[in-house]
């Protein structure tokens, strides 16, 4: 796969305590064409030294590293650096690792054995901000999904529990800054999502499953 344009490409650091995979994916991304290796590390804090002098566009997280957890590192460096995108990295395909990966930042979920192309077109679409995952989690949330588990994003998570504590549309937005129609949008998103015909059942569904606490 390489670039159809003259656009820069997209820096990457990936975070992985596997000498081997980390050679074997700094090869295949830097002869893409679409991204470029800019740092490598193979633990947490590591990383946290790195990622405080450069920022790359995407990261490429492990979860299973020396010093820690990648998922619960995940919302760590989300919370500091929100505009990081984070793709977990992983030989984990348990529903409820991915789940928790995604709730807490993640934007992509790739199993290490996931094949080159689906490796590129996965930091390719995270890096403009849209989530990706691997063929065999989609399938997995999916077939989750089915099954009645509602599914929000951190911003729609953060708005439902304003709306739970009273905010309006106004104070929302002002809380979170962003637009008013932004937080139109994210309500109104959850109350599709929720199955809600007005705001007070939305709350109370909530609080039922347990996406306000």
């Amino acid at each position: 796969m390489e670039s159809t344009n003259n656009s820069e490409p997209t820096h990457v650091v990936i975070v992985d305590d596997h000498k081997m995979v980390v050679d074997s994916l700094s090869r295949l991304i830097n002869e893409s064409g679409i991204a470029q290796i800019t740092g490598v590390y193979y633990d947490l804090k590591s990383c946290r030294r790195g990622l405080a002098t450069m920022l790359p566009e995407v990261l490429l997280l492990d979860i299973g590293l020396p010093d820690g957890d990648g998922v619960d590192f995940c919302a760590e460096i989300k919370k500091e650096y929100p505009e990081l995108k984070i793709i977990m990295l992983t030989t984990y395909k348990e529903f409820s690792i991915a789940k928790r990966a995604l709730h807490n930042g993640a934007l992509g979920y790739i199993l290490k054995n996931a094949e080159s192309e689906e490796m590129l077109a996965g930091i390719e679409t995270v890096s403009k901000g849209k989530q990706f995952l691997c063929e065999e989690i989609d399938i997995l949330l999916k077939e989750k999904r089915d099954e009645g588990i509602v599914w929000l994003s951190n911003r729609e998570k953060e708005v439902l529990k304003y709306i739970a504590d009273g905010y309006t549309t106004k104070g929302i937005a002002d809380l979170i800054y962003r637009d008013v129609e932004t937080v139109r949008s994210c309500r109104k998103n959850l109350l599709i999502k929720i199955v809600a015909k007005n705001t007070a059942v939305l709350v109370k569904k909530g609080y039922e499953m347990k996406l306000i606490w």
